[in-house]
Order: structure tokens, then sequence, then C-alpha cells
């Protein structure tokens, strides 16, 4: 997993007027400047709230997404929530769950 870039992304999206000019006229390309694996691109170019939540993105880069998206914030809460049901518990960063002690 590459969620430092994952997050890189995102960041840059909401800073970085080229990035978002970018977002809207060539996504893909601009995806291929990051290191991130097909299921994070996909999660991007879908988009999936929740599998990025689960991935482990920080919920306030997370957050601006899902309005540049479009999502209502009702939405975006739902969709962490459909996101750990649908893809288990968090998998990295802040939000991830620790280990259970044997």
């Amino acid at each position: 997993m590459s969620l430092y870039y994952l997050q890189k992304v995102l960041f840059q999206l909401n800073r970085d007027p080229g990035v978002r000019q970018r977002f809207d006229s060539d996504f893909a390309a601009l995806l291929d400047e990051y290191e991130l694996t097909e299921e994070e691109r996909e999660a991007l170019r879908k988009p999936d709230v929740g599998l990025l939540y689960v991935l482990g993105v920080n919920g306030q880069l997370l957050m601006h997404y899902a309005a540049l998206c479009g999502m209502p914030w009702a939405d975006y809460i739902e969709a962490m929530r459909e996101g750990v049901c649908r893809h288990g518990p968090v998998r990295a960063g802040l939000y991830a769950l620790p280990d259970p002690a044997p």
C-alpha cells in the first residue's frame, strides 16, 4: 500500500489549482504521477470514499475529496461506515485499530 502517495494526491487536489485542473481534465495522467496501487487508483476514480477510509486516508483529506466529488456530508459519513462493513477494518494510518494482544 502507498498511503503516503494516496494522501499526497488528495492533499494536492485540495491545495494546488494546477492539480485540481488536471483532476478535471486528465485524471488518469495525474494519477500516473503517484506511486499508487490499482486498488487505490480505482478507489479514487469511482470515488469510493469507504475504501479510501479503510485504506487509511486521513478524514480531513477525505472530507475535502468527498466535497470535491459532490458528496453531501451525511453521505460522506455513511460511506465511511459502509466502507468498514464492506472492506473490513481500517488497514493503516491514524484510524487503524491495533491488533489485539495474543
